[in-house]
């Protein structure tokens, strides 16, 4: 399986519009690839706090059309990343979308973790609570976004999900670059799945991005990586069975104790713990 990550350029000085139709040609050109992966939020920016609620759209809005047409002119497996979704109720998410190479939407994640400790993306939007996974054949797709990447529960439960390999969007920050790629190597070796996390080039809201996307193998090797955040392409050959065979080899995901069932409760000096 062939996968695209494009490290999107965004940044304050390109329309909103403009950069849709940038990202959709990049996909529909995208044709010698099976699974292409954009950023988190690159219609406005992750940081762009400020541009949440005008920039908000609905599932079926302007960047659900420009993705289903590009993944379809490709006939690909499209991550567009994620927007901006205004929900009926009127509650902002950051929600991210997938579609099938017939254009068809094939899944929708609301990120569950949002970032922020009380500010920007932690009160402006929704939380999601729903574990997705997608049925890409041969590679069963579980769905994260950036700070999800810190919390491994879900990742673990994406991988009892039957996740093979997680697609992680995210518009990293560069301050903490070196957080980004350990976590997503240790995201592969402990689930022993592909990695394909894939950040934004540029910078937005006085906030340099990490870029740095990377793809990581289901042993933790990394496959490629993108130096800095420069905009973009980053491809890899993935083995479908990879994950599966490891998991064979290594059957470490067979000798969990904790998170299957309650362990027993012991004592230490006569105190319950």
């Amino acid at each position: 399986m062939r996968a695209s990550l494009i490290q999107i350029r965004v940044d304050d000085s390109e329309p909103v519009a403009e950069r849709r139709a940038r990202a959709a040609e990049l996909v529909a050109g995208q044709r010698d690839a099976d699974l292409v992966v954009l950023p988190e939020l690159w219609p406005v920016g992750a940081f762009a706090f400020d541009s949440f609620e005008s920039a908000a759209e609905p599932l079926d809005g302007p960047t659900h059309q420009a993705m289903a047409e590009a993944a379809a002119a490709a006939g690909v497996w499209l991550h567009a990343g994620s927007i901006v979704e205004r929900a009926p109720d009127g509650a902002l998410f950051n929600t991210s979308l997938v579609y099938a190479p017939s254009g068809e939407r094939a899944a929708v994640y609301r990120k569950i973790h949002r970032f922020g400790f009380d500010k920007g993306e932690a009160v402006l939007m929704s939380a999601g609570d729903e574990l997705v996974t997608v049925p890409v054949p041969d590679l069963p797709l579980g769905l994260a976004t950036c700070y999800d990447l810190r919390f491994p529960e879900l990742f673990r439960g994406l991988t009892d999900a039957g996740a093979l390999a997680f697609a992680v969007p995210a518009g990293w920050p560069e301050a903490r670059h070196e957080h980004w790629t350990v976590l997503a190597r240790a995201r592969a070796v402990e689930n022993q799945a592909y990695v394909l996390a894939c950040g934004t080039a540029g910078a937005h809201a006085d906030t340099p991005q990490a870029g740095r996307s990377l793809i990581v193998s289901p042993a933790g090797e990394v496959l490629a990586e993108a130096a800095g955040a420069d905009e973009l392409i980053l491809r890899a050959e993935l083995d479908p069975a990879a994950a599966t065979t490891l998991r064979d080899r290594f059957p470490a995901l067979k000798d969990r104790r904790l998170g299957l069932a309650a362990p027993k409760r012991g004592t230490a000096a006569g105190l319950a713990v």
